[in-house]
């Protein structure tokens, strides 16, 4: 098992340092990404007439290799860690601006009048009331983007030793050590369920009201509820 965490020198990182590598290559991204999305979103709830246009920019964003955003980068970037940020930054918009808006224009409008009667200005509406009722949505988003981004870091292997776990794979190539190909793929995957448990929690705390345990069936109209069960049986 020791050549599975025997790093090649040239790499000049450890195994956990790779992994915090990883870690920081793609989740600085979605955070921007959502930093950029809350507003942009708000703004396309506002005027209906933007968020089309929004769309379509961010899903043809989305559709541009990473390879493409690579070379285009890379004469004002370098082969820094930003070159791979960037790109994945851009690519968490096509999924969080849709999640915050969807969740956003499912508050009811009974709420957003009840806040705007207590004194609640847009911004404080935005931020206090729709946000915190979209929060489902919202969470649903991070994690799409959270998973494709730790997926996508390894692409950064292609410019200068960038992909951080991904590098992994081309040592593996490089000295004939498939073990190394395997420790990329396994250590990949376990982060990415690892941080999309984290979000599954995030969502459970933040919405207390949402269902926690097993969705139950729903039952035909006018079909009575089960009575209780006696429990001192």
């Amino acid at each position: 098992m020791s050549g599975y965490f025997d790093i090649p020198s040239d790499l000049q990182n450890t195994w956990l340092g790779l992994i915090g590598l990883h870690l920081r290559e793609a989740l600085l991204p979605v955070l921007a990404g959502l930093l950029l999305a809350l507003p942009l979103a708000q703004l396309c709830v506002r005027l209906r007439w933007l968020y089309p246009p929004v769309l379509g920019v961010t899903t043809v964003l989305y559709a541009i290799p990473s390879l493409a955003f690579f070379v285009v980068l890379i004469d004002y970037t370098g082969q820094t860690e930003l070159t791979v940020m960037i790109p994945l930054a851009v690519y968490s918009l096509v999924v969080l601006v849709p999640a915050i808006v969807d969740g956003v224009r499912s508050v009811p409008e009974e709420t957003l009048a009840a806040a705007t009667a207590m004194g609640f200005g847009p911004v404080r509406r935005y931020a206090q009331v729709q946000l915190p009722i979209a929060a489902p949505a919202i969470i649903a988003g991070l994690r799409v983007a959270t998973v494709s981004s730790i997926s996508l870091v390894s692409v950064g292997a292609l410019i200068g030793n960038q992909g951080a776990l991904g590098n992994l794979l081309a040592a593996a190539q490089k000295y004939d050590r498939p073990e190394l190909a395997v420790n990329s793929v396994v250590t990949t995957a376990v982060l990415a369920i690892l941080c999309d448990a984290l979000l599954v929690g995030a969502r459970i705390l933040l919405t207390p009201w949402m269902p926690r345990g097993t969705y139950r069936r729903a039952r035909p109209e006018g079909q009575a509820l089960p009575e209780p069960e006696d429990l001192s049986r």
